[in-house]
């Protein structure tokens, strides 16, 4: 466990020493092992390096990558009023989520959490073996800011190990901390929708209803949109779960607030002939962000998970409609399996895909396909239903969600090995266009130039051009 900088630069040091490969841990969790792969190597434990304040000199919000999201949206929230639109899990650790794009309720409002990024300090090693730190901004003059772009998107583990983060609005200006991050809201509205899979809902009426969800965001997510407020995400349980329910969050004292919610909830029921339960309540917006969770992965519940992902720029097609009511109402499902839409766009879409590594800045929906489960023995049975149902839902596209006009390829911190597998990949369309488009040749070309020797590297890591 590490608690400096310093003591991160020794350590990657000694694991360049001893020809190891650095596994860097921020403590909380990862859909795939890049940090406990059974090959070994030097895993650094980042989790104490969680100080968050800030920064008067830098005029930034500084951020250690061992802090949860619980820990940053408090300290903001109670320390000046600000907040980031990182993401909904409270227990997910700072240094993975910002490197790798992060999202969350705030982001159709707000934008992607790396659009605040000002800074970063990363231990890098060089060609010779020394490691060192190396702060890299987005200032244009910065002799290191390609360094910095490659974090703002490019997925952890792969240049070096994060060691802070600097935090402002872009075009902020002052010197007060309470106006150099957006706003935090005081209280959240919720609404929570219950569909029961019961006669009612056939497969006309669950079709009708999922692609309604998907035409709301198509048309309701430019940046600016009235509707931009509005975090919406649909999650699917399958038939053996009895239910299923969508819920969405939004400022609860923004202007018709209640109002907003009513219209995407007439825009997402009309012409099914259902009736969900519709339950709503207004809490503190620091209670659902800090309030830990349960079923994470990892955790006495989720020992073993599997997940999959995928980026949309409109709502699905008649055939994958049919394909993922066919899938979520076999009765040889996972029982624990399930699929969630989450709203995205709005402010997200309002950056060019090249003034970060982030590349879909036109997607409206993120798509997450998950299965958990705890033995051993159900491994095969868990890990063919998620992956027969991923492929079969992108069967015209050879299994993967390859960029085009419904799809935009996948989400690296939603990372899937199996994209990478031509085994389950069989588009010809290599995994690292599906994560990062085109912008991974200058992904390649900073890797190149900041780890030459590729010390950071895991199973989806940015290899150096050949």
């Amino acid at each position: 466990m590490l608690g400096s900088t310093e003591q991160v630069v020794r350590a990657v040091a000694d694991a360049v020493r001893s020809r190891w490969r650095v596994a860097p841990r921020s403590g909380g969790h990862c859909f795939e092992n890049f940090t406990t792969d059974p090959a070994g190597g030097m895993l650094l434990d980042l989790s104490p390096m969680d100080a968050v304040g800030y920064d008067a000199e830098r005029r930034a919000f500084a951020v250690q990558p061992g802090a949860t999201l619980g820990h940053v949206g408090r300290t903001l929230f109670t320390g000046w009023g600000v907040t980031i639109p990182a993401g909904a899990c409270p227990e997910v650790g700072a240094g993975g989520h910002l490197a790798g794009g992060g999202y969350g309720p705030l982001s159709r409002l707000y934008g992607s959490v790396v659009d605040y990024l000002y800074g970063v300090e990363v231990v890098v090693a060089d060609a010779d073996g020394t490691a060192r730190a190396v702060v890299a901004t987005r200032e244009p003059d910065d002799p290191h800011h390609d360094l910095w772009w490659a974090h703002t998107g490019g997925g952890g583990g792969n240049f070096g190990v994060v060691t802070r983060y600097w935090l402002r609005t872009p075009d902020a200006t002052g010197t007060d901390p309470s106006h150099l991050l957006p706003p935090a809201p005081r209280r959240r509205l919720d609404c929570q929708l219950v569909w029961a899979w019961d006669q009612q809902m056939t497969e006309q009426a669950f079709t009708t209803l999922l692609r309604n969800f998907g035409t709301w965001h198509e048309r309701n997510s430019q940046p600016g949109s009235p509707y931009a407020p509005l975090c919406a995400v649909l999650q699917l349980m399958n038939r053996g779960a009895g239910s299923f329910m969508m819920n969405v969050w939004v400022d609860a004292d923004i202007p018709n607030a209640d109002g907003l919610v009513n219209d995407l909830v007439t825009a997402v029921t009309a012409g099914t002939g259902t009736m969900p339960t519709d339950t709503r309540r207004t809490m503190p917006w620091l209670h659902p962000t800090t309030w830990p969770g349960t079923g994470q992965t990892g955790d006495a519940i989720t020992r073993r998970f599997k997940n999959k992902a995928g980026y949309l720029r409109r709502s699905y097609t008649d055939t994958q409609l049919t394909t993922i009511y066919r899938h979520l109402t076999d009765p040889t499902a996972s029982p624990t399996g399930l699929m969630m839409l989450a709203g995205y766009g709005g402010q997200v879409n309002a950056v060019p895909p090249q003034a970060t590594a982030i590349a879909q800045r036109d997607a409206v929906m993120k798509v997450i396909y998950l299965t958990t489960w705890t033995e051993e023995s159900d491994d095969a049975a868990h890990l063919a239903w998620i992956r027969d149902f991923y492929r079969d839902v992108y069967a015209d596209t050879g299994g993967v969600p390859v960029p085009g006009e419904v799809s935009d390829g996948s989400y690296i911190n939603y990372p899937d090995t199996d994209l990478a597998d031509p085994k389950w990949n069989t588009s010809g369309v290599p995994w690292h266009t599906l994560y990062y488009k085109d912008n991974y040749p200058r992904l390649q070309q900073i890797k190149a130039h900041w780890d030459p020797g590729n010390v950071f590297h895991h199973a989806l890591s940015i290899q150096p051009p050949a």
